[in-house]
């Protein structure tokens, strides 16, 4: 293994670190309508995933990402799994992530979940659980790509002495999972433009995958195709569209009126089939902290199959039994707000103060669909660099699953970490850090 005196880890510390600020490896937050830009820091310590267990990871990961594509199918179709009484009608639709006007359309290749992002986190005893599905628009694949390379230039011996997977491939198989659904023409990154907060990524996986990175501005619907018009005023048919924007913005015409970052009529020429979007909208619905919770139960009912990755253990104060046991054991639990993400309204019952409490159990008999409860999982510690000493961290692992013909798990994934030693919470809204994802090869 990666095996540096404490000299060179420093040295090499501050010359990826330097190097990733000089490429604006960055990511911005919204605060009090504000936006901030802040360097995304890098640990220099690889978080090390053996490869028999990432096979075991890969597995599950395929599993469940199959299951969740066929649900976001049936609940657009046929909704077999509510009318076989699995998951409650009421809960479906009560949710926000579910969009009515995708009800019956079918995506190029019947594919919903083209990018998933899978956060998981290991405990303390070795095993692994899932903590969220991204199904939306999972973004961090570019960190860990300019990272390695980064880390490959600045010491390869340590490349060179350990058997490492290459996550060098990522671009390759972004461009063959738009591809396989390309409908005919170009492809495109579409971005909401340079105040995003993860424009880096915007721009880094068009420059790696030799897509156009596009604005609203560049794009125009006509007689039902979707065309790309370039400086000069030459317009080209755009076959697929990596959306790099919320559902709600996407489209002026068919979703919030007051976009102006969509391009009018673009969910119109995708429900006849004319232009794939990436990922497909109206996947919220399957990405619903809440819908989580029935995830091992669609894995059985459309595959047949008893699920290889564990939830964390998980309530839904929305059924009666789960309320109960949430108010007997509130200090023992963590909360989270299903509409919330990036790692706020994420609460633990042992924080609170007695005002807080009885505030915050109010609001959960009064919405109860809006929370869900956990158990705190004692997540393994992992090593970081921090004012010249290895110290131990919270962190979890967001592994990328592309889905084109088959799903495929990338070999690499982007690891968070919490900065401060008494947090769970590792989101880099929350100034956490980010670390290679070494997975050793055969």
């Amino acid at each position: 293994m990666m095996n540096l005196s404490e000299h060179e880890l420093r040295e090499h510390y501050e010359s990826v670190n330097e190097q990733l600020a000089r490429y604006g490896v960055k990511f911005g937050i919204y605060k009090n309508g504000v936006f901030h830009e802040q360097l995304f820091p890098f640990d220099m310590i690889p978080r090390v995933i053996e490869h028999d267990e990432f096979k075991y990871l890969e597995r599950g990961l395929k599993q469940r990402v199959k299951a969740l594509n066929e649900f976001i199918k049936d609940i657009y179709s046929d909704r077999k799994i509510i009318s076989d009484g699995v998951v409650a009608e009421e809960f479906i639709y009560s949710g926000s992530g579910y969009l009515v006007q995708c009800d019956g359309i079918l995506p190029p290749e019947n594919i919903y979940s083209h990018i998933s992002g899978i956060d998981l986190v290991q405990g303390k005893n070795g095993s692994w659980y899932i903590l969220e599905d991204n199904l939306r628009i999972p973004s961090g694949a570019s960190y860990p790509m300019i990272a390695r390379d980064l880390c490959r230039k600045s010491f390869p011996e340590a490349f060179e002495k350990n058997h490492i997977e290459d996550n060098r491939n990522y671009a390759e198989l972004l461009r063959s999972t738009m591809d396989y659904v390309n409908t005919g023409g170009l492809t495109v990154i579409l971005t909401p433009g340079r105040f995003n907060a993860a424009y880096f990524e915007h721009s880094y996986l068009a420059e790696q995958t030799g897509a156009r990175l596009v604005t609203c501005e560049d794009l125009k619907v006509e007689n039902d195709y979707l065309y790309f018009i370039d400086y000069s005023g030459k317009k080209e048919k755009v076959g697929a569209v990596y959306r790099r924007i919320s559902d709600e913005y996407l489209d002026p015409v068919n979703f919030n009126r007051e976009s102006l970052i969509g391009i009018p009529h673009i969910f119109d020429i995708y429900s006849k089939g004319n232009v794939a979007l990436i990922n497909a909208p109206g996947n919220g619905v399957a990405d619903d902290k809440g819908i989580y919770y029935f995830v091992p139960a669609m894995i059985k009912y459309y595959l047949g199959e008893e699920p290889i990755l564990n939830n964390a253990p998980t309530y839904l104060p929305y059924y009666e039994e789960d309320m109960e046991y949430v108010l007997e054991n509130f200090d023992s639990l963590v909360l989270k707000d299903v509409a919330e993400a990036g790692g706020y309204g994420v609460v633990f019952g042992n924080k609170m103060t007695k005002h807080e409490k009885e505030n915050f159990i109010a609001h959960l008999k009064s919405e109860p669909r809006r929370f869900i409860a956990q158990e705190v999982i004692d997540f393994l510690d992992i090593d970081i660099y921090e004012n010249g000493n290895a110290v131990p961290r919270k962190a979890d692992l967001r592994a990328f699953v592309l889905m084109a013909d088959e799903p495929l798990v990338w070999k690499s994934g982007l690891t968070r970490f919490s900065r401060n030693p008494d947090s769970f919470i590792v989101n880099s809204s929350q100034g956490g850090g980010f670390k290679d994802t070494w997975v050793m090869a055969e």
